[in-house]
């Protein structure tokens, strides 16, 4: 019997440095509908058809450690319409921690960042969010 896979076991590679993170949403991909209708044409419908892709931002969410400033950096070669673009390869693993789908991100870059709440109260972990803007969003299935 095939099962679907499990959806907590994953991995987040940018440029060759793998991070954990808690989550990854926002994986998502659209072509907007061109609707066009030809004067002659004789039935009264409109013809539809692909237009521009669209690509939602990515949104990942990780607890804070001690000492881990690679994502900071990155955030801090951000100056007026200028940026370091990285390829982001996220990866649904199977038991044996191989790649069974595989979402590449074009051209990603840091676009916001979410500190986690700070609550003297609290017993949870610290987590912070982190959003990716992208140019493209391929998907493969192993």
């Amino acid at each position: 019997m095939t099962y679907p896979l499990p959806a907590f076991h994953f991995q987040v590679d940018w440029q060759g440095t793998q991070l954990a993170f808690s989550e990854v949403t926002g994986l998502n991909y659209e072509a907007q509908v061109i609707e066009y209708r030809d004067g002659t044409e004789p039935e009264a419908t409109v013809q539809k058809m692909p237009g521009l892709k669209k690509f939602g931002n990515i949104t990942l969410k990780r607890g804070v450690f001690s000492g881990d400033n690679e994502f900071y950096e990155w955030l801090n070669t951000i100056k007026l319409n200028k940026i370091e673009r990285r390829d982001v390869i996220i990866s649904l693993l199977d038991e044996e921690h191989a790649p069974v789908m595989t979402w590449k991100v074009k051209n990603a870059w840091p676009t916001k960042i979410t500190a986690p709440d700070l609550k003297a109260s609290g017993n949870e972990s610290a987590i912070e969010t982190l959003e990716l803007a992208h140019e493209g969003l391929t998907i493969e299935n192993a």
